[in-house]
């Protein structure tokens, strides 16, 4: 069973920084895609920043050049750094990963349970 685990969240004043990890665990044959979503309340999810397993960057342009999406492929774990926080960037923020959990199945979408981000002084 794969099961995706988040930590890092909280509340950060604005201009402040957080880092959010979130870890794969479980029986897994592959990891393709890794990235971080957010849902603020009344607003759809939304994609934040996503990573390749070759490292290929991409990012929503509202936090392009705030915020970094990083991986460790030994450790199955997914980093995103956040820099310079506004109050707009509060939210839940889900981790997802794309995986093979056993050979010869198909890739599949595995989803964090989310960690709530606050951005208030």
């Amino acid at each position: 069973q794969v099961q995706l685990e988040e930590s890092g969240g909280g509340l950060v004043q604005p201009g402040g920084s957080l880092r959010l990890s979130c870890a794969a665990s479980g029986t897994m044959y592959s990891i393709g895609d890794m990235g971080w979503y957010r849902q603020a309340p009344g607003n759809q999810r939304e994609m934040v920043a996503t990573i390749t397993s070759g490292g290929t960057t991409n990012y929503a342009g509202d936090v392009e050049g705030r915020f970094s999406v990083s991986r460790d492929n030994r450790k199955n774990t997914v980093y995103l750094q956040m820099d310079s926080m506004k109050p707009e960037d509060a939210a839940v923020y889900y981790c997802k990963a794309r995986i093979v959990p056993s050979f010869g199945s198909s890739w599949s979408n595995y989803w964090g349970q989310g960690t709530q981000v606050t951005v208030s002084s």
